[in-house]
Formats: structure tokens, C-alpha cells, sequence
């Protein structure tokens, strides 16, 4: 009873605590200023035009693939060589069937123009025309002098409807995506036109957001293309009161201006597509009056949660005893009867939570077992020089090296190995034991601070000595004295002699593997040394350190992954770093040629494996060799691989990418168009065309800027419209035919995209009329 005292206290404690974040809430809500009220909108408007950019620009990405596919069609290839006449029907309703396909996708497409100045002709939605006939001729040709062969323009809709008499335009001006034509070779004698008309631009996301009403798009050249009110489409973005143009100058921004006697926060964002800048104007003053009512309503809140936290709390205290109990009886089995009787409840979780601590402790222990055997994992690719320098010193600190590394000044390598077991007590199966016991004396003889851990390599016990002391001359002697103990102990315990190796001095940690090199070399003049001996190695090399001819191989093979990824930016970053690596050696001029020349030869060696020619990067000419040993200049050298060599490389690597892709993504856009009705999955088409689905996902993703789902999705959305339009199929039939679970879900999603049912739909297209809403 004693707990459950306790636990009430506890529980009207935790209730009063409860009702604190509710009153901070609500004091919050007061001192809220106006302008973080404005920042807040701000932030939004910034999501919403970033929102909106996004929508169009997925819009006008569909309109130009799929007119992509109209240009890359045999058909308009085949057109574009002939003089079209009244009498080619064949051929123009090909290309009328192709237009009208392109127009089938909801992106507000009113017409897609053909032209042909070569063969003086011009296709329409109202027919087949001679160009030189047509009234803006001469404006529909200037279309053809922009530099880009593809660019999104803006242009008056009389350019384009003038020869239809009864139709009336049903806006001043069309946003158009004009391609040239034909697409490959360097003459271009024709254009492709899609236009949209700009004051639809709204219709297309109307449905996606419900604040337009404050939203501006204008082109580079800054006109309006989207406004509120129509009549300012087309006119420069002063006449919506926008003076100052250069506040746009950054990418992405946010500044308040005056419109029109008004303040207003103008957030606004460059699209990279096609350069257009869209803009959010909100009243500073409608962000005042609105802060009042913030508040207020903020109030409100805060007194329902207040209400709902007490009540919550209230019924949380009721049941906050159930989880003890339950806590009690799964731990029940661990304790005594005398334990029950003796302690209250926390008391006996208390223990429990102690026994589990225990626990804890042991498998700690058991865990740094392992974590010595990884530790020695990573001092032997210290030593053979497989680790690179510039994670060597975190790695270090990692195994619990940090005081060493912050402390010594000078080092040195030893490697001790047994001479021979002949004529002793042993025999060669005990080697292992042997080097085991060794290793086990210099852990026990030499302090920790002073040395890293001992590890087995190759019948070798190496490890590093390190001292605070930077007097070469001292350390030699300290070193060469813990040696001579280590043999007179391992003889008096071992009855064995070794022979023990000691590098020159070294004083950073990025010189091991050349002193764990200097040892071994020491150790191999036992040959004429004999047995039982310390060999330092400044007495058989003059002092100097060991040739260190270490080729940086693994920077070598970052350099050739980023060569076929074309990843130019990172590849000449790797160069430099791996010839900075090579010049690092101390090496004479001759001998730098030795990696120069591999570096080339396995360059050569990916070229030819990849089938690519050595004339493609280098045609014409001499032998690469003799050019690159007739450099002697580090600049020159590293110019040259990567003017002559690596950037060719990249540039081929680079055209079969953006070829494979392109291709790649009009063979998923074929299966989509041809199994639409069947349970099409990515994972289908991977299959189907022997790539990997996460490969084919990210390509397909990159090329048409929609996932595979949604362009799916969509297209199978269209194919409905079109047959509730075209046909009398039953709904029931056109849902199952587009994998729909059932009607009901078919319909659900077809109202919430086009906004009318099915039935709608079919009847205001097919009757003429709008339909009813029940």
C-alpha cells in the first residue's frame, strides 16, 4: 500500500505537469507578433509557388516528350521529304492521328503545328495550308532564328487561328514549345509547334491548390504569363506594379515593394526548366488584420486543450498502475515470497533493473573481446599500407589511441621473430603458441602508453614504439634497451632466441607501413648476422628510410569508377590527388616514370575493355608513351592526362550514358502504351528489358521528371476519358479493364482528378451539355 501511495502522489504530480504546456501554449499565442505571422505566410507562399512550379513544369515536361515522340515518329520523318498536297490524305490524316494522341494528355493542349519550309507546307487543326500563303508567314519563320533548337516562347494566338474564320480564340496569347525540324543534321527547314493557351495555365493545378488569386508567372523577358486578370497576360510586369526588377536577381528569394500605394511581401522562384519566375503578392495589411483573429481563435484552442489534457490525465491516472502490475507479473517468477512480502513493487523492479544491468556488464565484456580482434584487423592493413592516410588518425582514435597520437613525437617499428625451434623442446605444431606467448611478454614488458597493440603477421610479432620524446639520438637507445629485455625474457621463459628488427625513427603515424617494411628488411640480414641478434635498420641503409614505391592503387580505382560514371568534376579531383600522391614519394626523375607509365597503361587497359578505340581520343597521332615521357613539369603532366586521356574518356563514357537512357525510357513508355490493361508493374518491365527495377526507376524518373506509377497512372486515366467519350463500354468494364479492384474505387478516383463521375463525364461529351450534380 506503501506504492500505491506513492504511485497517487506521482499521478497528481505528472497531472499538474500536464496542464503546463497548455498554458505556455496560450501565453505563447499572445505575444505571437505580426511578423512572424508574416513569416509564417511567407514560408507558405514560398512552398506554394515551389508547389505550383513543380506542377507546371511536369505539365510542360509531358507536353514536350510526348512531342518528341511526334517528331521522332516515321511518319513526320517520312513527311518532311515530301510536298504535301490535298491529294496526300493518306500520309495527313497519319499526322493528323499523331497530333490528336499528343492531345489526348490533360496539359490544356490546343493545337500542334507542322511546318515545312523546305516543301512549303503546313499542318493545323483546321488543315493542310501552303505556308508561303500564310498571313504571318513571315512571323512564324522568325521562330526558326532562335539559337535552341527546343525553347518554350510566347506568342500572340491570332499567329496561329487566323485562317478559321468561326472560331474564335479563346485567348490573346499562347504559351508554345517550338522545335526544329528535323531533329538530326545541321540544316533545319521545319518546326513543330505546341501551343497552350496562357490563360488555361490556371486549369491546370486549379484543383491542386485553392490560392491563385495572389500567384504571377512571367517569362525571361519579363511578361506576364500568368495573372489573375486576363487582360494583363501578355503586358510587361510593370503593369501589374512591379517596378524594381532587380530584386530577382538571386535564384530564390523574398522582399517587400510598394503596388500601387499598398505594401506588399512578394516571394518569388526561377525555374531552371525554362527560366520563367514565379511570384506570391500578399498584403502586409491583410496579414495585420488577420493577426487579431489569430489570437483569438489560438485562445480558444488553448482552452480545448487545456480540457482535453486534464480529462486525458484524469484517465490516465486510472489506468497508469495496470503497466506496474503487469511489469510485476512477468518478473514475478525472479523474486522470493519473502521478497514480495518484504519489498513494495518499485523496490522489486529496482532489483530486477540491477540483475539486467549486470547483464549489460557482460556482454560489454564479451563485445570488447571482438573489438580487440577488429582493432587487430586494422593494425595489420595499417602496417602493409592499405589504409589511407587520411582515415588512418580517426581510426586510430577509434581504437582508443587518441593520447597516443596527441603525445608522441618520435617512433619506430620492431618485428621479432623466432629464429629456430630445431634442438629444442618444441616442435613445429607449437609455432602458433609459441608466437601467442611472445606476444603476451611485450603486452606484459612494455606499458601500454607506450605502445600500440601486438599483432601476428606472418610468423612476425610486429608492433610501434612511441615516445613524448623528440631526441632521436635518446629514443634510439630507449628502444634498443626494451629490445634486449624482451630477448633476455623470452629466453628465461621461453628458452628460445629471436631475432629482433628496429626501423629508423619516424615522426607521423602516415609512415608505418614504411617502418613495418625497414623491420622485416632488418630482420633479413640474419642470414649473415646469425641468430639471436637486434638489427637496427639505420645501420644497413645509411640512415635513409625505406624506398617507399607504394602505387596509391585505391585512389586509382576511385579515378577509373568516376571515369565511367562521367563524373568530370570528381575525376579531376582524384587525379590531382593521386599524382600529388606519386610526386610525394622521394623518388629521382627516372623512377617517377615507372608509376606514370602504369598510371597510363591501366587507363589504356579500361579504354580497350570498354571497346573504345584509341583513335577516338586520340587520333592521328604519335605514341601516347613518348609524349608522356617527354613531360617534366608536374602541371604538364597532370594537363596532359586529363586534356589527352581522361576528358575524351569522359566525354564517350558521357554520350552512351544519355544514349542508353533515352532509349531505355522509350521502351518502358512502349510497354506502358501496349500492357496499360494488364497489372504492369516496373518490376515487369525490368524484366522485360534485363535491367534492375531501382536502375530503370531513377532513368525513367530523370528522362520524362514522373515517377513510373504516375506516368501509369495517368495515362491509363486518359485511355479512360477517352473510351467514356468514344465508346458506350460499360463503367464496370473500363474499371476492370484499367486494373481497378472494382467500380466503385474507379469511380472515387476519377471524380477526385477530373472532378464530375464517369457518367458526367461521358454525358457532357457526349450530349453537349453540362452535367447535373445529384
Amino acid at each position: 500500500m506503501r506504492s500505491l501511495s506513492f504511485l497517487s502522489k506521482m499521478t497528481i504530480f505528472g497531472f499538474l505537469l500536464s496542464t503546463l504546456p497548455v498554458i505556455f501554449i496560450g501565453a505563447f499565442a499572445f505575444v505571437t507578433s505580426s511578423s512572424e505571422i508574416q513569416k509564417n505566410v511567407n514560408e507558405g507562399k514560398m512552398q506554394l509557388i515551389t508547389q505550383i512550379n513543380s506542377n507546371v513544369e511536369q505539365k510542360l515536361t509531358t507536353v514536350n516528350h510526348t512531342l518528341n515522340q511526334v517528331i521522332n515518329s516515321t511518319v513526320l520523318k517520312k513527311a518532311m521529304d515530301m510536298p504535301l498536297t490535298v491529294n496526300d490524305f493518306m500520309m495527313y490524316d497519319d499526322l493528323r492521328s499523331e497530333i490528336r494522341y499528343m492531345q489526348s494528355f490533360d496539359t490544356k493542349l490546343e493545337d500542334v503545328i507542322l511546318i515545312n519550309a523546305r516543301q512549303n507546307w503546313m499542318i493545323k487543326n483546321s488543315g493542310l495550308y501552303r505556308f508561303d500563303s500564310y498571313p504571318f508567314y513571315d512571323k512564324l519563320l522568325n521562330q526558326m532564328n532562335t539559337q535552341e533548337n527546343s525553347t518554350w516562347v510566347m506568342n500572340p494566338s491570332k499567329w496561329f487561328y487566323t485562317e478559321e474564320n468561326s472560331r474564335s480564340v479563346s485567348c490573346d496569347y499562347s504559351i508554345s514549345l517550338v522545335k526544329k525540324l528535323p531533329t538530326t543534321g545541321l540544316e533545319k527547314y521545319g518546326m513543330a509547334i505546341a501551343n497552350i493557351p496562357a490563360c488555361s495555365l490556371q486549369d491546370l493545378f486549379r484543383n491542386d491548390t485553392e490560392y491563385l488569386d495572389d500567384i504571377l508567372i512571367m517569362d525571361e523577358h519579363n511578361q506576364i504569363i500568368m495573372h489573375p486578370d486576363p487582360d494583363l497576360i501578355g503586358k510587361p510586369i510593370t503593369e501589374a506594379g512591379l517596378t524594381d526588377m532587380s530584386q530577382f536577381a538571386t535564384p530564390t528569394g523574398q522582399f517587400t515593394t510598394d503596388i500601387r500605394d499598398k505594401r506588399y511581401a512578394v516571394s518569388f522562384l526561377h525555374s531552371n526548366l525554362n527560366n520563367w519566375t514565379y511570384l506570391s503578392l500578399t498584403s502586409i495589411d491583410s496579414l495585420t488584420k488577420e493577426s487579431g483573429k489569430i489570437g483569438t481563435y489560438t485562445i480558444y484552442v488553448c482552452v480545448l486543450m487545456l480540457l482535453l489534457s486534464m480529462l486525458l490525465a484524469w484517465l490516465g491516472s486510472r489506468k497508469m498502475y495496470s503497466p506496474i502490475q503487469l511489469l510485476l507479473n512477468q518478473i514475478g517468477g525472479l523474486v522470493t515470497v519473502n521478497q514480495k512480502r518484504k519489498a513494495n513493487e518499485f523496490q522489486m523492479i529496482g532489483e530486477h533493473v540491477h540483475t539486467l544491468f549486470q547483464s549489460k556488464s557482460q556482454l560489454e565484456r564479451e563485445v570488447h573481446q571482438h573489438i580487440g580482434q577488429v582493432r587487430t584487423f586494422f593494425l595489420i592493413k595499417a602496417f602493409q599500407g592499405h589504409i589511407k592516410q587520411s582515415e588512418l588518425l580517426e581510426k586510430l582514435k577509434q581504437f582508443g589511441y587518441t593520447k597516443h597520437i596527441e603525445t608522441w613525437k618520435t617512433m619506430s617499428v620492431i618485428t621479432m621473430q623466432i629464429d629456430s625451434i630445431d634442438n629444442t623442446r618444441y616442435e613445429k605444431r607449437d609455432m602458433e603458441l609459441l608466437l601467442f606467448a611472445v606476444h603476451n611478454i611485450i603486452e606484459e614488458l612494455i606499458p601500454s602508453d607506450q605502445r600500440l597493440a601486438p599483432i601476428i603477421m606472418d610468423q612476425t610479432v610486429v608492433t610501434l614504439i612511441g615516445s613524448a620524446d623528440g631526441e632521436a639520438d635518446a629514443f634510439r637507445n630507449t628502444v634498443y634497451a626494451l629490445t634486449e629485455q624482451l630477448q633476455q625474457h623470452i629466453f628465461n621463459y621461453l628458452k628460445l632466441h629471436v631475432s629482433i628488427g628496429i626501423s629508423l625513427p619516424i615522426h607521423t603515424f602516415s609512415q608505418i607501413a614504411i617502418a613495418y617494411r625497414e623491420g622485416l628488411e632488418a630482420l633479413r640480414h640474419r642470414i649473415k648476422l646469425g641468430e639471436g641478434i637486434i638489427i637496427q635498420y639505420e645501420n644497413i641503409n645509411s640512415g635513409k628510410h625505406y624506398l617507399n614505391l607504394n602505387y596509391p592503387k585505391p585512389i586509382e580505382n576511385e579515378l577509373i569508377d568516376a571515369i565511367k560514371l562521367a563524373e568530370k568534376d570528381k575525376t579531376k579531383e582524384l587525379l590531382r590527388q593521386l599524382l600529388q600522391a606519386v610526386f610525394a614519394a622521394p623518388l629521382t626523375p627516372q623512377e617517377y616514370q615507372i608509376p606514370l607509365a602504369r598510371l597510363l597503361n591501366n587507363l589504356l587497359m579500361v579504354m580497350q575493355e570498354s571497346g573504345i578505340g584509341l583513335n577516338q581520343i586520340h587520333p592521328n597521332k604519335g605514341s601516347l608513351f613518348e609524349e608522356l615521357l617527354n613531360l617534366h613539369m608536374t602541371a604538364e603532366i597532370e594537363d596532359w592526362f586529363w586534356t589527352e586521356v581522361i576528358h575524351p574518356l569522359i566525354r564517350i563514357y558521357r554520350d552512351r550514358q544519355d544514349a542508353q537512357y533515352h532509349n531505355i525510357s522509350e521502351k518502358i513508355i512502349d510497354l506502358v502504351q501496349k500492357y496499360y490493361d494488364t497489372d504492369l508493374t516496373l518490376e515487369d518491365c525490368a524484366s522485360r528489358l534485363h535491367y534492375n527495377a531501382n536502375y530503370l526507376s531513377s532513368i525513367f524518373r530523370k528522362e520524362t521528371n514522373c515517377s513510373f506509377s504516375d506516368y501509369l497512372s495517368a495515362y491509363r486515366f486518359n485511355m479512360a476519358k477517352k473510351w467514356l467519350s468514344e465508346s458506350d463500354m460499360p463503367i464496370k468494364d473500363i474499371s476492370s479493364k484499367l486494373r481497378y479492384n472494382n467500380s466503385q474505387n474507379f469511380i472515387r478516383s476519377f471524380r477526385k482528378q477530373e472532378g464530375l463521375t464517369p457518367g458526367q463525364y461521358r454525358d457532357k461529351h457526349k450530349e453537349g451539355k453540362e452535367p447535373t450534380t445529384s
